[in-house]
């Protein structure tokens, strides 16, 4: 080969790698990604993590804070693009709808291993109640109660449900619309005094940190091994194929109970939630390497050198 020759296939060879690079970027009109936030830690949480990578690799986020039906609504109508707080299968009823639409995709399981039914303090469960069929022997102490969460959640539909059915012997009971904090803050409360409360409990959360056990007997509503749950990454329908980049960095972003309760805690602590995910990505820089393989920034350049650089890692 002569040197013109080869100075001309080592330009083409580099050309070629350039534009490769360049074809993976996104279109202008992906630079921004909307995403919903129903009020909830832990998707506050990851939210905030997806954020800090997505401003390192160019991108900008807007976060809406939504109920779930209005989520899952605005996800229908496009005016959402991805949403990471698809839990199921508490969150089925919607999930079916969507598909029924051909309204979203799923692009990835972000979350396992978690639990996600009616609890109560430790000392509650110590005298006695274990399983919601022991619920109704104890109405006075639970002021025949139930705390939720926000009004119109899949949750608090479950625990309405549970209500009704004649099964539980929970007749003349009242489900306590709440907020998420506002339902832990009346937990913290009544955990203060030794009163009795039953509530919604989930993981990964800080609340695990306060002494609470998981009911038994409420699979029908919640599902087998006390609510165990699933957490999934959904996306507009078309998102993929208008913004393929950003598409494949959220189809490999995926959490742990650890990690999530780690950025929790520091939320509960009053530390801002941009800060939280950047201090943890600081501590474990290893996970960017499975969320960023194959992902370049918007302008065509690598990932994982540009969100290092962002977080200083």
């Amino acid at each position: 080969m002569t040197p013109t020759v080869s100075r001309l296939a080592i330009s083409l060879a580099l050309a070629a790698c350039v534009g490769g690079v360049a074809q993976a970027a996104d279109p202008a009109s992906c630079a921004t990604v909307r995403m919903s936030d129903p009020g909830w830690s832990d998707i506050t949480s990851t939210n905030a993590v997806a954020g800090v990578v997505l401003k390192g690799l160019g991108y900008g986020q807007k976060v809406e804070t939504l109920g779930v039906p209005v989520g899952y609504q605005s996800l229908a109508n496009s005016q959402i693009d991805v949403f990471l707080g698809n839990w199921m299968p508490a969150q089925t009823k919607f999930r079916e709808e969507l598909d029924a639409k051909k309204a979203a995709e799923v692009l990835t399981q972000n979350l396992a291993g978690i639990r996600f039914t009616l609890a109560v303090p430790n000392y509650v469960a110590e005298a006695g109640v274990k399983d919601v069929k022991d619920l109704a022997a104890n109405a006075d102490k639970f002021k025949r109660e139930i705390y939720g969460i926000e009004p119109g959640a899949p949750a608090n539909q479950n625990i309405q449900s549970m209500i009704d059915k004649k099964d539980y012997g929970l007749s003349g009971w009242k489900l306590v619309d709440s907020s998420e904090q506002g339902m832990l803050s009346q937990v913290q409360r009544a955990s203060r005094a030794k009163d009795w409360i039953v509530f919604l409990g989930w993981e990964p959360h800080p609340m695990n940190n306060m002494g609470l056990t998981y009911l038994s007997g409420a699979d029908e509503f919640f599902g087998k091994n006390f609510g165990a749950a699933e957490v999934f990454t959904l996306a507009r329908a078309g998102y993929s194929a208008e913004c393929p980049n950003a598409a494949k960095f959220f189809t490999q972003l995926r959490f742990n109970v650890e990690g999530e309760n780690q950025i929790m805690a520091q939320l509960a602590d009053g530390t801002d939630a941009s800060k939280a995910a950047t201090d943890w990505l600081k501590a474990n820089p290893g996970v960017l390497d499975g969320w960023l393989a194959g992902v370049t920034t918007l302008d065509g350049k690598p990932g994982l050198e540009a969100v290092k650089a962002e977080i200083g890692s």
